[in-house]
């Protein structure tokens, strides 16, 4: 049987003030990446200033 699968959710620049909000607040990195349907290793890179680290935090 073979199993396809769709490519995750691609993060755009529009959602990273949320998510470090969301980060910012405390939520797991799990969780946030079960919503945008991302490995949660795309979260930490945003966290940790990999990725997108000129994108202020939503207020």
């Amino acid at each position: 049987m073979s199993k396809t699968t769709e490519p995750s959710y691609r993060i755009r620049a529009s959602d990273v003030p949320m998510i470090k909000k969301r980060i910012r607040l405390g939520e797991y990195l799990n969780r946030i990446a079960a919503d945008y349907d991302v490995n949660p290793g795309r979260i930490s890179e945003i966290k940790n200033g990999q990725k997108f680290a000129d994108i202020e935090a939503a207020a």
